[in-house]
């Protein structure tokens, strides 16, 4: 079975504030779904709390960038650490956000992991929103959480959009996003962009164990790929307990099958969830429904027969991104230096994640996430806020 370990990342850096004097509720997701059980039924190790820095927009006005965008990228750098110590582990990393800032840390750990393993990861996107809002389609932007998709596939700032010198941490040919509303306010910046995309009415149609293969076969040129969802791709009629609910939604049982796709395979590197705000849930009913979904849906994870993550061989190399896709900064971050590949394609089979032992064989070579991170060679003694 492949261990799953649970990591709370607690931040709302990326959301507006709800009134004047209040923070966002979202960062008390983990500890509300931890409350109902969710690492006992999913026999997860705790892999602990990564604590964001304080929500404080100051003086932001419109005009200003993303609001809180240093605090969002040193957090970043930091979760793409803690995310990279599970998957060297041979684990499953299951964040628990926070808001969909968090996708910045999982996009910067999947590149790393790319450029150490020589081939290109690829990312699912189940949102209710687009999040797509960058310099380029809109008059401003302010809120890391509306706008990060638009950031991980290189459009915005360069403090978030290129940490490290990478941009961007996914490429729109790599890029599936699955459960937004039919009329989008981003569906034609999407389509022109080359991002695959499949609403709601075409997931409906197709059933949600038919759209998670439909995705696999998207990323067929990937190594693997991360999975990213916001309870918002919930209705509101069952989920209203977030920031932004929007109808036209589906259902629990609807995802629970597509993220049950989704990770039967080792290919799938983790998941992340975002923006439930436990402010909304007083009762803790909506907690008790995402813990018994995701409890469902991960269960082809710590299957018996299920194994360590596994990168498939590189595919061809996809072409640049256009200059109509991605806004030119006029100072770009300098390049990361470069990182050797390993010399065979990497395809291993781990060791047995159940053991307790501290980093043990690494199942995607010797600490391959930290080396990328750091440039460090392999040590040869080791056994192997949205504002609208």
């Amino acid at each position: 079975m492949r261990r799953i370990a649970v990591l709370d990342a607690p931040t709302n850096l990326g959301l507006r504030p709800p009134t004047a004097s209040s923070v966002p509720g979202c960062a008390k997701a983990p500890g509300a779904l931890r409350d109902h059980g969710l690492l006992a039924r999913l026999r997860a190790r705790d892999a602990g709390c990564l604590t964001p820095p304080r929500y404080d927009p100051g003086d932001w006005r419109p005009g200003d960038g993303v609001c809180h965008a240093p605090e969002i990228s040193a957090y970043s750098a930091a979760l793409a650490d803690r995310i990279g110590a599970i998957i060297d582990r041979g684990e499953f990393p299951l964040v628990l956000g926070g808001d969909c800032s968090v996708l910045l840390g999982s996009a910067l750990a999947m590149h790393r992991l790319g450029e150490a393993v020589g081939g290109r990861i690829g990312l699912v996107f189940v949102d209710g929103h687009s999040d797509f809002r960058h310099p380029g389609n809109a008059s401003y932007v302010g809120a890391a959480a509306g706008e990060d998709l638009a950031l991980v596939t290189g459009r915005g700032q360069p403090d978030l959009a290129a940490i490290e010198g990478r941009r961007p941490y996914f490429r729109d040919i790599d890029v599936v996003v699955l459960g937004i509303r039919a009329q989008d306010e981003y569906r034609l910046d999407l389509q022109a962009a080359g991002i695959t995309t499949r609403p709601v009415p075409a997931l409906r149609a197709e059933g949600a164990a038919r759209t998670a293969q439909w995705a696999h076969e998207q990323l067929v040129d990937c190594a693997g790929y991360w999975v990213h969802i916001d309870v918002d791709v919930l209705d509101p009629a069952v989920m209203p307990a977030v920031d932004a609910p929007d109808p036209g939604g589906i259902a629990f049982a609807e995802l629970e099958i597509l993220l049950a796709g989704l990770v039967d395979t080792p290919h799938c590197l983790g998941v992340e969830l975002t923006v439930f705000d436990p402010d909304y849930d007083p009762d803790g009913a909506y907690a008790a429904e995402i813990v018994n979904t995701v409890v469902a849906g991960l269960a082809p994870v710590a299957a018996p027969g299920a194994v360590p993550p596994r990168l498939l061989p590189a595919g061809p190399v996809a072409p640049a991104p256009r200059a109509a896709d991605i806004r030119p900064e006029p100072e770009p971050l300098p390049a990361p230096a470069a990182v050797p590949a390993p010399a065979v394609a990497v395809e291993p089979i781990g060791p047995d994640p159940t053991a307790d032992d501290d980093l043990g064989d690494d199942p995607l070579g010797p600490g391959l996430l930290r080396r990328a991170a750091t440039g460090d060679e392999p040590d040869p003694a080791r056994s192997g806020i949205d504002i609208a």
